[in-house]
């Protein structure tokens, strides 16, 4: 039920993130470093979102983006942002929950 909810309000995978991982697909967390250095998705870039429209260079538009955060809020904003900008993202929601589709 709650994985219901979150997918009504856009916070929750709609797509198959282990395959969009497994054809490369990038993962950014947009936590602040202090959690990122708390523990993170084993490749995933840290951009945290009050830092991600200065760092836009990092990322490729012929790539698709995986935000994930703590509990998907700010991922939420960071694939508006994102989106907004031309790139093919998507709200992986909690950066546990990404994590479990990383091998």
């Amino acid at each position: 039920m709650l994985d219901g909810i979150k997918k009504l309000f856009g916070m929750g995978p709609k797509v198959d993130l282990g395959e969009l991982i497994k054809n490369g697909a990038m993962i950014v967390d947009v936590r602040t470093k202090g959690e990122y250095a708390g523990g993170h998705v084993k490749g995933s870039i840290n951009i945290p979102l009050d830092q991600l429209g200065s760092n836009l260079a990092k990322l490729k538009k012929d790539k698709v983006i995986i935000t994930c955060c703590a509990s998907g809020m700010r991922s939420g904003a960071a694939k508006s942002q994102l989106k907004s900008k031309g790139y093919e993202v998507h709200n992986g929601g909690s950066w546990m929950s990404v994590n479990r589709y990383v091998k």
